[in-house]
């Protein structure tokens, strides 16, 4: 297999910003011990030599330390954006200019250069890709059919791009084996729930500078994202609000104390809205209509359509920017609604994204992932699977180790005995 020369080297805001970019890499790497040791493996033995790798994820500097990982690996590697609004410039720069990594990022990139960033990963020729989101696999399998060949597997992290990844699969799209980074436990216990759940405040208090104690916070969403929302807003003194459709996991929110209702009745109370449901128009017109006057709405999914802001343009007889990512929708009514970050991903368009330590256990799942793949390449039939309970399992145990716990081991009684069906009570 012959690769495609890439038609740029790369295309970032500034390489002068290389030196804070790599000095914020660096601290974040401090707060990545597992995934330094899997780079130090990487380092010595070379899993991914001769593999060349697309990266789509959000340009932070926990990615970076991905990034830097995988070509210690071997890896022909290039990154891009996931996300027009999560990029760190710094960042982008310092991989070009410290670490020889091609990248092609920049914050608040329009649309079109979003996609001219997927066709230029695309002309790497892809053996292995990191997916955020599916978009790179979905633009493969749709408009470049004859580089499936080249494509050993992929790797998704998001609930959406995962739920993108099993309609392929339904619809006889998906030809290749992906792996489900998403819901692996040392990746949605913590990165969904904790990550999300500090992250998604940071990004509002940020772009607002406001009191969230007293206020009504109403999380769309009680997944592993929307629980870790809900209880850190409880956590700084909100009253939380749950909206859902999955009628266990309602359940669940009520017997964790909160409130649940429809959106529609939600509408009239909140005074903040964040959805996490990774679907479309979880808020739309009429519930704008019904907000409060000054009610602020954002969004931590990963896609920027789970609010209509179509709709909410359409009621809208002017639009102000009043701070950083803060956007002011006057409405022919008189009335106000505020929208953070356009939309996007709160976290990374106000904020810096999850804690590194949190990325330390998803990025290990990440890269643990790429090297299942290229050891099984050929041996995987076309499907999305799971991370392998023993890679799960070594992450969380290297996590405790330097995190300074240790836990407790079966004896060999203990193994005999609950392997066995003969003995009772």
């Amino acid at each position: 297999m012959t690769a495609t020369p890439v038609r740029l080297k790369y295309e970032v805001k500034d390489l002068a910003l290389a030196p804070a970019g790599k000095q914020r890499i660096e601290w974040a790497g401090r707060e990545m011990p597992v995934l330094k040791q899997i780079r130090d493996r990487f380092a010595q033995e070379k899993p991914f030599e001769g593999i060349r790798l697309v990266a789509c994820c959000h340009v932070t500097t926990e990615t970076a330390n991905l990034a830097i990982a995988l070509k210690a690996g071997g890896a022909d590697a290039i990154l891009i954006a996931s996300n027009p609004l999560s990029t760190q410039d710094d960042v982008a720069a310092s991989l070009v200019a410290d670490y020889e990594i091609p990248v092609f990022a920049i914050k608040g990139e329009d649309n079109d250069t979003y996609h001219k960033h997927v066709q230029i990963a695309l002309d790497h020729r892809p053996n292995l890709i990191i997916d955020d989101g599916c978009d790179v696999v979905a633009t493969l399998v749709q408009q470049r059919k004859h580089q499936l060949e080249d494509l050993i597997g992929t790797t998704e992290e998001t609930t959406t791009g995962i739920v993108r990844l099993q309609a392929m699969l339904r619809d006889g799209a998906l030809t290749f084996p992906a792996v489900n980074v998403n819901d692996a436990e040392t990746k949605h216990f913590f990165d969904n729930r904790y990550g999300t759940g500090q992250s998604t405040l940071d990004g509002i208090i940020r772009a607002t500078n406001i009191l969230l104690a007293g206020k009504t916070i109403v999380v769309a969403g009680y997944g592993w994202c929307g629980k870790g929302t809900a209880n850190r807003a409880r956590g700084l003194g909100a009253n939380v609000i749950v909206t859902e459709i999955n009628p266990v996991a309602a359940i669940e929110a009520v017997m964790d104390g909160f409130q649940v209702m429809p959106m529609d009745e939600a509408a009239k109370r909140g005074d903040i809205f964040i959805t996490v449901t990774g679907n479309k128009h979880v808020i739309n017109g009429s519930h704008f209509d019904a907000m409060k006057d000054g009610a602020i709405v954002c969004n931590s999914g990963h896609f920027d359509i789970e609010i209509d802001l179509e709709a909410l343009k359409e009621r809208a007889s002017e639009v102000k920017t009043v701070r950083n990512f803060t956007e002011e929708y006057t409405l022919k009514s008189g009335k106000s609604v505020v929208v953070l970050g356009e939309g996007r991903l709160v976290n990374l368009a106000a904020a810096e994204g999850h804690p590194s330590a949190v990325m330390d256990m998803s990025f290990a799942n990440q890269a643990l992932a790429a090297e299942y793949l290229v050891q099984n390449k050929g041996k995987l039939e076309p499907g999305v699977y799971p991370v392998p309970t023993e890679l799960d399992q070594e992450i969380a145990r290297l996590k405790l180790q330097a995190m300074g716990f240790s836990i407790d081991s079966l004896t060999e009684s203990q193994i005999e005995y609950i392997n066995s069906w003969t003995s009772g009570t």
